[in-house]
């Protein structure tokens, strides 16, 4: 049997590069909405009662003809090879995608139906949602689990300064600083005078990253 997109997810994530690493680093707003198919709204009764979903999406911006058994993760500054399965990496034999986001609100929209916001999402605009799950807390929580070598990393953020004024609201430019906090750079890439540029919440952005401190330079 083959499987085929139940829904899209719609945000402000245009391309790859800046896009949160994990799903619940950065609460960002998306909208998943089911393809036409599936937009009987009997499919969700019940979901308003849970606080958490599970996604499982195609990494529709990163396909490869061929897989490799051992990846460098960025967080490993890019230079490490671990095996693809000891990852999260997007380049697998299989091209899926597992995120865990939070539901903020269901409503019907005239042109869609059935609308889920949620935030917390690592999936570009437009990504291909395969199934949505519920988070169940007493089964999927594992407050002693261990994280492997992505423990090491994991208390790790840039200090964000804007040194550009910009027509903006103030909730997005928070959220444009932590993304930019949690460092979309690769870990090999440490030019302090290289500007990375990245599209995100309609707005393109600008900055530059020295040691642990990184500046934004621009947003327009």
């Amino acid at each position: 049997m083959q499987i085929k997109p139940i829904a899209k997810i719609q945000n402000g994530f245009p391309e790859k590069f800046g896009i949160p690493r994990q799903s619940g680093l950065v609460p960002t707003m998306s909208k998943i909405i089911f393809e036409e198919e599936y937009r009987n709204p009997d499919a969700l009764k019940g979901l308003e009662g849970f606080s958490h979903l599970w996604l499982i999406w195609h990494f529709s911006l990163n396909e490869e003809k061929e897989w490799s058994p051992t990846v460098r993760p960025p967080r490993l500054g890019g230079n490490k090879r671990v095996g693809v399965f000891a990852t999260r990496s997007p380049f697998r034999p299989n091209p899926l995608g597992l995120s865990c986001v939070k539901i903020e609100k269901i409503i019907t929209e005239e042109k869609y139906g059935m609308v889920i916001y949620v935030t917390g999402a690592d999936l570009a605009d437009g990504t291909p949602i395969y199934d949505i799950k519920p988070y169940l807390p007493f089964t999927d929580s594992h407050p002693d689990a261990t994280g492997g070598f992505a423990d090491e990393k994991k208390e790790y953020k840039l200090e964000v300064s804007v040194l550009c004024s910009a027509d903006i609201e103030q909730e997005k430019l928070d959220l444009i600083k932590e993304i930019i906090s949690n460092d979309p750079r690769p870990a090999y890439q440490n030019d302090p005078e290289r500007v990375y540029k990245m599209s995100v919440l309609g707005y393109a952005v600008e900055f530059k990253v020295d040691g642990e401190n990184a500046t934004v330079i621009n947003i327009f």
